[in-house]
């Protein structure tokens, strides 16, 4: 017997957000940073002021009407409860696409692409672009439950996405993620359950096998985005992937921590010359945050990097694929390496503007790649 899809309204109790509300004044910050700028991470000055905008002027019960109004459900997966948005489009023969987000991410990052995805009219678009929604909370993220155990990994959330997809009744979809969304869709893509019939992604983690020593020029600019990465940018995933207990207390009692923890990402990672709120707003940065802090789900987010840092490896997928490359992504495979463990490759374009968040980023941008991509797969 199948497990009963539920439907799903958020109400956070007051008492939570009065306790935020006494961390946040009574947090005990450290000195001012001896660095220049973000060189040792979160300004002072910077974290001082979203938290001040967090404690006075920061509405939580406009993003728990916002998540409500899209619809919100939740069903038991292989003994988890999983949460999700499900929007259905108004336009007869909309296409079900299945969106996958990553860390630090949530289902808010969709947030903007909700509306014209599901309805292109409304939005000065063509309904033969319309798309059914889909758009889950990892595991250990947001809404969804916390796996009590090891072994939920990115290749069993797959076949979770799948069975997901088999419950809600559609027998032909699509899926598209970056980051964790990523890892995730590209296990589907490997395991090709009945009813997928292509992806779309907007990050790749992939290196030949042997470079040789011949090497062109997007070949080095790749090599040299991983190695940014891996000196630079990883401490926070070599943490996770190893002991993400250890920082999970900090990020539990702390949202102060919590929002450093996040900010300096939505910082780092996006296409924003330094300056995130130029990309994001305070509130919108802030409800991220929030899916974190209210589900004291830095442990189980992080639990993730544990279960299955080793599956941002190439795997060979003979299903359509799409792949967008956005300028500040953290990582910038040239289509050539792909083409190694692709067979099918469909769409492949680099994006003018736009980061690791691209959906939350660049809306329109990342419509238009998603469109583009599986409208070859309509019919």
């Amino acid at each position: 017997m199948s497990e009963p899809v539920r439907p799903f309204t958020l109400a956070i109790p007051q008492a939570d957000l009065d306790d935020l509300q006494r961390r946040l004044i009574h947090a005990r910050w450290p000195e001012h940073e001896t660095g220049k700028g973000w060189d040792q991470g979160v300004p002072v000055a910077r974290l001082r002021a979203l938290v001040d905008h967090w404690r006075q002027d920061y509405d939580w019960r406009r993003c728990e009407a916002m998540l409500n109004d899209f619809g919100q459900f939740k069903t038991v997966i292989d003994g988890l409860d999983i949460h999700f948005l499900h929007i259905r489009s108004p336009h007869e023969g909309a296409m079900p696409l299945l969106l996958t987000h990553g860390w630090p991410g949530s289902v808010i990052e969709f947030h903007k692409v909700i509306g014209p995805l599901s309805d292109p009219v409304t939005h000065g678009g063509d309904a033969a672009d319309a798309f059914h929604l889909i758009v889950p909370s990892l595991p250990g993220y947001g809404f969804s439950g916390k796996p009590e155990g090891m072994g939920w990994g990115v290749e069993r959330i797959a076949r979770a996405w799948a069975e997901l997809m088999r419950r809600l009744g559609y027998d032909r979809y699509v899926a598209q993620g970056g980051e964790w969304g990523s890892a995730v869709t590209v296990s589907m893509g490997v395991q090709a359950p009945p009813g997928l019939i292509g992806v779309h992604l907007n990050m790749l983690s992939i290196m030949p096998p042997d470079l040789g020593e011949e090497i062109d020029a997007e070949e080095q600019a790749a090599l040299a985005a991983s190695k940014h990465f891996a000196d630079i940018e990883s401490a926070y995933a070599r943490l996770q992937a190893t002991r993400p207990q250890t920082i999970g207390y900090a990020l539990a009692d702390s949202p102060v921590g919590q929002a450093a923890w996040i900010y300096e990402k939505l910082r780092g990672w996006s296409d924003c010359d330094g300056e995130p709120e130029t990309i994001f707003t305070r509130d919108e940065m802030l409800d991220t945050i929030m899916l974190y802090w209210l589900n004291n789900s830095g442990a189980s987010s992080a639990r993730l990097y544990w279960e299955s840092m080793g599956s941002f490896r190439p795997m060979a997928i003979d299903l359509p694929l799409g792949y967008s490359q956005f300028p500040r992504e953290i990582l910038a495979p040239p289509r050539k390496w792909a083409e190694r463990v692709f067979s099918n490759i469909i769409h492949w374009n680099n994006v003018d503007k736009g980061g690791h968040f691209a959906a939350f980023e660049q809306p329109g941008l990342f419509e238009e790649e998603v469109r583009t991509c599986f409208r070859p797969l309509r019919g």
